[in-house]
């Protein structure tokens, strides 16, 4: 068996503060504990040998044996199912969420393993490796149904219910067990600070209470959603996605719940993932408000306050890219030698050196977010965002480094001035809508400044489009936010022209790359896949212009790489292969809108149709 699984091939589950990654045959691979941007206890995702897993397998004596893995509907309930002549088990793994404000130390991974036809042996193989692989752990053995394994400033705890014996394989811990059918055994993983109160031991019959109140939970959650167009699995699988990677305690989304899974197998562009950044953050409130969970938006504005209230970060900027899910700006990067990282793609990195650099367009999303709502907070808080206004007046002409967090130098990108263009705008019109105190003068002077500068110097005559930057012919898919945020319409024929050029140099087969690397360097070696958030945006710019049968066909093109449970990681490989971080809250937010957009479209052009009748 291949020591590392397709990146796809896993199914995601979580309590709102952190969340493990569990393989299509059982493993799981990664988790860190207490928080999403804690170091891991399981990282074999990253290092087969050295980082870390607990796998339960079915062994059937004969060698024909399937493997399913699903979720149940319209939960972050995950079976993997075990099909063999013997017998059908399956395990059901999930973490009851903490949809709580408060943080906790203590983390509980419930595994219920039964068995509903035949018997089937299972084997049981528990190894931690503390702090991404770099701690020693001691293993103490309780009894045969409780192990502990103390790591540096926290334990896991082990315990199981039901006919399993555990057995210590030096510092690890195995077990073989058999079932048959309407037998069930449960293993718990619970993760604590070293002096809290010991984990109370699991009873089968409380494992079946507990599964059906994670059910319950997030069936009641979902009934939130006012979706009700044509994608429904799809976009309340995105939605519960969208909230298994936020952090309940502060409401701020991570961006995916790994780090140092490849954009290019082999390559370099490896990166940390698990902190909030303010454009994929400012992005999810549209998605959240448009599927009717306010309060998910509510929260992520209150955290986006709090960051411009805070001022000064550690750039000197008026705000910084990204943060610690509970808003430390320090996000140190460091190399993890000892790591291979995943099929040999090293360096593998923790920490994110991109945070501290200068990308104008946050601005821009930070106030197209807190435009969303309809309340903007109290004065202190207006005072706060007309000064990083006021602010970003005199400091906005600036080369940066771009959306997409390029290595290769500064410039003058179109998207950072598109998002500077949005920030003056929604600034005016919460202003003017909220009679608030703002030198509205000088907003007004600045954002037309800068719509007079992208139209001069980023519109190329001879491409007939929008270009990414002011010395350059390259095209970026990241300005297919345009139409979206009202700097053009939809169908002017400007927009039109640039989708066209998009069309022949960043569209293959439907599936949209960010950019051309080759043509316009960007500092790293390697190639990348197409960028699954261009795709869906595509998809959203194509609706809007009316193109429907190519925006429909694109979506459901898109869909097809959808992993077995749903699931989307950053990118689409050469080989049709997804890559990146996973799953990638960007992917999920952006498939959200586009549905959305294209049901729209389609509802309008079905009643159009009506009337011509």
């Amino acid at each position: 068996m291949n020591a590392y699984p397709p990146i796809a091939d896993h199914g995601v589950i979580g309590d709102l503060q952190t969340a493990a990654l569990v393989s299509a045959t059982g493993t799981i691979d990664w988790w860190c504990t207490p928080r999403f941007d804690s170091p891991s206890i399981f990282a074999s995702l990253l290092d087969s040998e050295r980082g870390g897993s607990c796998r339960i397998s079915a062994d059937p004596p004969g060698e024909r044996m399937m493997i399913r893995q699903l979720y149940l509907s319209d939960t972050a309930v995950l079976v993997t199912r075990f099909m063999a002549e013997e017998g059908v088990g399956e395990v059901v793994d999930f973490m009851h969420p903490i949809d709580s404000p408060h943080a906790t130390d203590r983390h509980r991974l419930v595994r219920i393993v039964r068995v509903v036809r035949g018997t089937l042996p299972f084997t049981l193989t528990c190894r931690p490796r503390f702090d991404y692989a770099r701690a020693a752990h001691t293993l103490t053995m309780r009894d045969a149904a409780w192990a502990t394994f103390e790591g540096p400033g926290i334990d896991l705890h082990l315990q199981v219910a039901g006919p399993v014996r555990l057995e210590a394989e030096s510092n690890d811990v195995s077990a073989r067990f058999t079932l048959s059918e309407g037998q069930l055994a449960m293993i718990v993983l619970t993760t604590m600070d070293h002096d809290g109160p010991a984990p109370t031991p699991p009873e089968p019959d409380d494992a079946v209470a507990e599964f059906e109140a994670c059910r319950q939970f997030w069936l009641s959650w979902l009934r939130s959603s006012t979706y009700r167009g044509r994608w429904q699995d799809m976009v309340n699988r995105s939605a519960i996605t969208l909230k298994l990677l936020t952090y309940a305690p502060t409401g701020a989304p991570i961006a995916a719940a790994t780090m140092g899974l490849p954009e290019q197998v082999g390559g370099e562009r490896n990166w940390d993932y698990r902190y909030t950044w303010i454009r994929d953050g400012s992005l999810s409130v549209r998605a959240m408000i448009d599927l009717g969970f306010t309060e998910e938006a509510r929260a992520f504005r209150r955290w986006l306050h709090d960051r411009v209230d805070a001022g000064g970060t550690l750039s000197g900027e008026s705000l910084q890219i990204m943060y610690r899910i509970d808003g430390e700006p320090r996000l140190d990067e460091e190399i993890l030698t000892h790591l291979e990282g995943y099929r040999r793609s090293g360096p593998v990195r923790v920490g994110n050196a991109a945070a501290d650099q200068i990308q104008l367009d946050i601005y821009g999303e930070v106030a197209d977010a807190l435009a969303q709502a309809s309340d903007i907070g109290g004065i202190t808080g207006w005072l706060a965002f007309a000064k990083m206004l006021d602010w970003l007046t005199e400091h906005w002409d600036r080369p940066d480094e771009g959306i997409w967090e390029t290595r290769g130098g500064r410039q003058d990108f179109t998207y950072s001035r598109l998002m500077t263009w949005v920030a003056f705008d929604r600034g005016i019109s919460l202003a003017v809508k909220h009679s608030r105190p703002a030198d509205i003068a000088r907003w007004r002077k600045a954002r037309d400044e800068v719509f007079t500068q992208i139209i001069e110097r980023g519109w190329s005559a001879k491409r007939q489009a929008f270009v990414q930057h002011f010395t350059t012919e390259v095209l970026d898919a990241s300005l297919l936010l345009m139409p979206r945020m009202g700097f053009l319409a939809p169908n002017d024929p400007a927009w039109l022209s640039t989708l066209d050029a998009m069309d022949e140099e960043l569209v293959s087969d439907s599936l949209v790359y960010r950019y051309d690397p080759e043509a316009s360097p960007d500092g790293l070696r390697g190639s990348e896949g197409t960028f699954n958030l261009c795709s869906f945006l595509y998809v959203e710019a194509l609706a809007r212009a009316g193109r429907l049968n190519q925006a429909r066909y694109a979506f459901d093109k898109m869909l097809t790489y959808a992993n077995h449970v749903g699931l989307f990681a950053e990118e689409i490989g050469p080989s049709g292969e997804q890559l990146g971080n996973f799953p990638q809250a960007f992917t999920h937010l952006a498939l959200v809108a586009a549905a959305m957009a294209l049901d729209e479209e389609l509802d309008r052009a079905e009643k159009r149709a009506g009337h011509l009748r």
